[in-house]
């Protein structure tokens, strides 16, 4: 987690000081700036990973490139053996000079050969400019095109009231470059024949089967205990966001076999109201796995009083966002008094099918296509939050689900066996994939969004939605389109524009299905 600004064209270097002091709470650790030819970058660090020389910009050995990175790059030790077996010299440890030399010796499109969550812009002193982002988006970047001038950001507060207005989410798995624009350089698999069977091993009309064999459950299972273990590689003390879900829940599961494994004791934070369910199930899996479990019990009132600041935090109105925002921010309070990086669930909703409105499908075909639309729309809607709560809080947030491994192999499954029956419950492939890991009570547990597991959406729903009466709400719903959904959803984009003024939400703020 960090954050990143920067411009290309002309730009004066004092509105990139003022954007990067709105953006203190990323990087608390350093701040960095230069000027490079056409270019201006500006940087602020959370040092996750503990190296000499890791501040930023970073810069070629002869000077001529420098490069600003926000993430995580998974693959970074193979790719630099491979460098440094062709003759490349590097300065630092850090993952992001690995791809500083990548971009060097062969352009922007060599992020194709990057694994991880990023966002990265780099400029040289002959005129070069690049911005990338990785492939779902797990890690935020904006940009403004004005005329001449390309202004880049990590959060949408970090941007001029002036310049608002025309924000845009820069989009995931794209680079842009001053003389070939936007180019794709990944993008989601799509579906194929013998996909599956190729990635596991398996025999070729696998898919045919009308329910997954043992093989396809280890598989899920295997390839998600990897992606924990790479999450799990940091200089700085982990933990685990423990809402008592099923998703949460296995993430935990495994993170705590792994630290058992090192020969250490897994820190995991829950929070809700009193005796609110995830609250309560939180407890027996902390309890279950031996974790070293702290937890907040929070009133009523606190919920109700968070809500401006958070709606500020996270850059959004939604209302479920909201919902689950206000527990999600006082757990990532709670956790940044002991760790820097936590390790969370979400991505399994996605992947597996785990929302309440696909019940509703029946056809694989259009279930499919449903997820990945929910896929794509992950950048503007779910990972907003969790990168802004994350990041307010001095915190890195690791997503094993949405490691590329795990959401390959997911988009590969057939999307028949996702589909949730009268007597399968969703998400069922990944609960039956780690039968044994935890209790069968939370493992079969009824799905409840985290806003409503642990008490705030309800609490939040009938406050927020009474400070809004009917007749107002009727003459300002249309101020978007599409329109404002319920009083409460008003209530909420009134403070988002106090937070944010000048902003157009117009595809910056995703909205869920349902309010």
């Amino acid at each position: 987690m960090s954050a990143i600004v920067a411009a290309y064209g002309p730009f004066d270097p004092v509105e990139g000081a003022r954007m990067l002091d709105r953006l203190t709470h990323r990087g608390p650790d350093g701040v960095g700036e230069i000027s490079a030819g056409a270019a201006w970058l500006g940087h602020r660090r959370l040092a996750i990973v503990d190296l000499e020389g890791g501040g930023q910009p970073l810069h070629a050995p002869d000077r001529d490139l420098w490069l600003v990175g926000d993430g995580e790059v998974y693959n970074h030790e193979r790719l630099r053996r491979q460098l440094e077996e062709r003759g490349d010299t590097f300065r630092t440890g850090s993952d992001h000079e690995t791809v500083l030399h990548l971009v060097a010796s062969d352009g922007p499109e060599a992020l194709a050969q990057v694994w991880g969550m990023f966002a990265f812009v780099g400029a040289g002193a002959e005129g070069q400019f690049f911005a990338g982002r990785d492939m779902l988006g797990i890690v935020p970047l904006y940009w403004v095109r004005d005329g001449d001038t390309v202004v880049f950001a990590s959060e949408l507060k970090a941007f001029d009231p002036v310049r608002r207005n025309d924000v845009e989410p820069f989009p995931p798995g794209h680079t842009w470059t001053p003389e070939d624009g936007l180019q794709p350089f990944r993008t989601l698999p799509e579906p194929r024949s013998a996909a599956l069977s190729e990635l596991i091993g398996a025999p070729s009309d696998i898919e045919e089967a009308d329910e997954p064999p043992e093989l396809v459950l280890r598989a899920i299972r295997d390839t998600l205990v990897r992606a924990v273990e790479r999450s799990m590689a940091a200089d700085v003390p982990v933990g685990t966001l423990l809402s008592g879900g099923l998703d949460s829940s296995v993430i935990t599961a495994i993170a705590a076999e792994v630290a058992d494994r090192e020969g250490w004791r897994l820190p995991t934070f829950s929070v809700g109201l009193e005796n609110s369910p995830d609250l309560i199930a939180a407890r027996t899996v902390a309890a279950h796995l031996g974790t070293d479990h702290t937890e907040r019990v929070y009133t009523t009132d606190e919920l109700i009083d968070w809500v401006p600041e958070v709606i500020g935090v996270i850059e959004s109105f939604d209302p479920q966002l909201v919902h689950s925002s206000v527990p999600n921010l006082l757990v990532a309070k709670l956790a940044a008094r002991t760790v820097k990086t936590v390790l969370i669930g979400e991505g399994a909703d996605e992947l597996f099918a785990g929302y309440s409105h696909y019940g509703d499908i029946d056809s694989h075909e259009e279930l499919r296509a449903a997820l990945l639309e929910t896929i794509e729309g992950l950048h503007t809607g779910g990972l907003q939050r969790v990168d802004r709560v994350a990041g307010a809080n001095g915190l890195e947030a690791r997503i094993p689900f949405l490691d590329f491994d795990v959401v390959e192999l997911g988009l590969a499954l057939p999307a028949r066996w996702k589909l949730a029956f009268e007597h399968r419950a969703e998400k069922w492939l990944l609960r039956r994939a780690f039968e044994g890991w935890l209790p069968d009570e939370i493992l079969w547990r009824t799905k409840a969004q985290f806003g409503e597991g642990s008490g705030a959406r309800d609490v939040l729903r009938e406050h927020y939605g009474a400070t809004v009466d009917q007749e107002a709400f009727e003459r300002e719903r249309d101020v978007l389109q599409p329109p404002l959904r319920t009083p409460e959803e008003l209530a909420y984009f009134r403070i988002f524009q106090r937070h944010l003024t000048g902003m157009d939400p117009a595809g910056v703020v995703g909205r869920f299905v349902e309010p």
